[in-house]
């Protein structure tokens, strides 16, 4: 029976229409830069600044995050190198609830995630506030592994997944677009897998920040 099951799954994952170039895996592969970070509470926080409406900037503990409302999002993963993983079960805080209680000012167009080390990843503002975008904090009933992104990592489904940043640190409102590290060394400003927009070379005037070097 466990395995009539399992050909099922097999089967429907084998049916389903992927983003084009791109190829289904089993299981979560680990793809990030650089090592994993510790896990330090006493230190850490989750940081939003910028472009506020008020101009003032807000910080919570990880304990802190607890009280605020929480969803769970079923969606694919897809990795801009061609691997996609599917029916990951994300929980954790909408983004929409971050600007519920932190306004961006009229004027904001993209926000700049961060992580630790310095990563950063640049999203417009209609990407963040998407209906499945959420700051996770388990996945599939349990808590993050560090290797996956503990204690939060951005997940940004409908769009490749430099754009979900693991180990995020803080979400910057931006009155303009900015690259993040990634889109800084080639890769799309979008990054839509729909549209296959993996490099930067391929984007359009209406992607927003031109390609490095014009």
């Amino acid at each position: 029976m466990a395995s009539d099951r399992q050909g099922a799954v097999e089967a429907a994952d084998a049916s389903r229409p992927l983003p084009p170039g791109q190829r289904h895996v089993h299981g979560w592969p680990v793809s990030h830069y650089g090592p994993v970070p510790r896990f330090r509470p006493e230190r850490w926080n989750l940081r939003v600044h910028g472009a506020t409406a008020d101009g003032a900037e807000r910080t919570w503990t990880f304990d802190e995050l607890a009280p605020l409302s929480h969803v769970t999002v079923v969606a694919d993963l897809h990795c801009a190198s061609g691997p996609t993983s599917t029916d990951h079960e994300w929980y954790g805080i909408p983004a929409t609830a971050v600007l519920d209680l932190v306004p961006p000012a009229p004027e904001v167009t993209h926000v700049m995630a961060w992580a630790e080390y310095g990563y950063s990843t640049n999203l417009r503002l209609a990407d963040f506030t998407a209906s499945q975008t959420l700051l996770a904090t388990h996945h599939n009933g349990e808590p993050l592994t560090a290797e996956h992104g503990f204690p939060l990592r951005l997940v940004v489904p409908h769009l490749y997944g430099y754009k979900s940043p693991k180990w995020l640190r803080a979400i910057e409102y931006l009155t303009e677009d900015r690259r993040g590290f990634w889109e800084e060394r080639g890769y799309h400003n979008i990054a839509d897998p729909w549209k296959e927009q993996r490099y930067s070379y391929q984007e359009q005037d209406d992607d927003g920040a031109h390609p490095p070097g014009r």
